[in-house]
């Protein structure tokens, strides 16, 4: 009589989980628990305040959120009481049963109640539940490594674990994977991604214009991704070999390529890696491109002469970054200098910043003629100029001395000078049909 008027005066909270792991597919619905968990409340008159449900594994300490949020609601005191189908809804590690333990142990949490059992607040009935749930902790334990030993045993016996790769299929029994078979409509497509990566040259971009132009999809109807192609080209399970949790195995499937073929395909795909503004392209900042709106980039390329030696050429074109299949074609670099000279009549300058450049090449050289040269001055007006500049102020040149020194600087200056002069321009130009059109 006296637990029964205790019962009343506790405050519960209807808690069901259910994981979506394969250890506790057995286990009761959601719906199911707390259906017939409010018919026992019902038949024994609690007072259930709220239900609260989570579909989440209890395995690992404090990673439940509303089981975290019930916690704390019982530090509260807002429920004094937990009504859970069994034990292991509760717990299967040792902090979330540490935690039930310690707030019964300050009253805070009166009682535990399942379908079949209940849990107050004295020794044997925390007892009880420490051993239920760690038994359930336990089994838990023993799955994982029961788990870990079916999956290398079928490692061992040449199938690998897992949804099979792209060009494959897995075979189902007893809805389990039992092996991996031929994707019949995909397997030849795959097999001649590899032929031509390692007999062609092709990049993973050239690859994937093909299989898009032949309208190529996956099981599930969408189009091979860029980094699915590279994943693909470099996974030696294509020619017989995979490797699981570090150890390698030799696969009982039919490969799709041999390992000739594979080799030579890793070969080609293999990019030295690159040296990051070795060489100074000036006038990708002048412009953009005109078909697409995209940025500019640039390139060398050598010719062999006729009579021994090479000869350099740098080619300006679109950068495709929003546009692959932008067909704006190359410009030289010396065709782009020959229109940029045609239009310095047009240019907007910031002469200040222009003017600075100016007064550093002078006191550049007067250095250079002072400390090296061993001179007063050089004939001319250098030495007029200099002394135009000598003040702490800069002073804006001519329209006409500033086009010259740009002029100057655009037609013989080195990479370095040519992109420190081109800050100066304010004018912006797109690149159309090797033309520079003033936007």
């Amino acid at each position: 009589m006296i637990q029964e008027n205790t019962a009343t005066k506790i405050q519960y909270c209807l808690y069901a989980r259910k994981s979506s792991e394969s250890d506790e597919r057995q286990a009761m619905s959601i719906d199911s628990q707390i259906k017939e968990m409010l018919e026992l409340a019902k038949k024994d008159s609690l007072e259930v305040k709220e239900v609260r449900e989570e579909s989440h594994s209890a395995k690992a300490s404090f990673g439940r959120p509303v089981f975290n949020e019930m916690i704390a609601d019982i530090e509260k005191g807002i429920f004094t009481g937990i009504l859970t189908w069994a034990p292991d809804r509760l717990s299967r590690n040792a902090g979330d049963l540490g935690r039930l333990v310690d707030l019964m142990d300050q009253n805070k949490l009166l009682q535990i109640k399942t379908y079949s059992q209940v849990f107050s607040n004295n020794p044997n009935e925390k007892f009880l539940l420490m051993i239920l749930c760690s038994q359930a902790k336990l089994e838990n334990d023993q799955k994982g490594l029961n788990v870990k030993r079916g999956l290398r045993a079928k490692c061992e016996m040449g199938w690998r674990p897992g949804v099979a790769p792209l060009g494959y299929v897995n075979i189902m029994e007893n809805n389990r994977i039992e092996w991996i078979d031929i994707d019949k409509e995909r397997a030849p497509i795959v097999t001649q991604m590899f032929h031509r990566v390692a007999n062609r040259g092709h990049s993973g971009r050239t690859i994937k214009k093909w299989l898009d132009t032949i309208g190529f999809t996956t099981k599930n109807n969408k189009r091979l991704s860029l980094g699915r192609i590279y994943a693909t080209l470099k996974n030696p399970f294509y020619y017989g070999q995979y490797q699981f949790n570090g150890v390698w195995y030799t696969g009982k499937h039919q490969p799709l390529t041999t390992k000739e073929i594979f080799d030579k395909a890793q070969k080609q795909l293999l990019v030295p890696p690159r040296e990051w503004h070795k060489n100074i392209f000036p006038f990708k900042s002048v412009c953009r491109c005109g078909s697409c709106g995209g940025s500019v980039t640039a390139e060398e390329r050598y010719k062999k002469l006729k009579y021994n030696g090479y000869s350099k050429h740098i080619y300006y074109h679109c950068s495709r970054a929003i546009d692959y299949d932008c067909e704006e074609p190359y410009i030289t670099e010396s065709d782009l200098i020959k229109q940029l000279v045609a239009n310095i009549d047009h240019i907007k300058i910031n002469e200040n910043l222009l003017s600075k450049s100016i007064k550093a090449e002078i006191e550049r050289f007067h250095a250079l003629k002072t400390q090296v040269l061993q001179q007063e001055f050089i004939d001319g007006n250098l030495h007029d100029i200099h002394d135009d500049f000598s003040d702490s102020k800069v002073k804006l040149l001519s329209p006409d001395i500033a086009k010259s020194y740009l002029l100057h600087i655009l037609k013989a200056g080195t990479s370095e000078e040519r992109q420190r002069i081109l800050s100066v321009i304010q004018t912006k130009f797109i690149l159309h049909n090797r033309e520079l059109r003033i936007v």
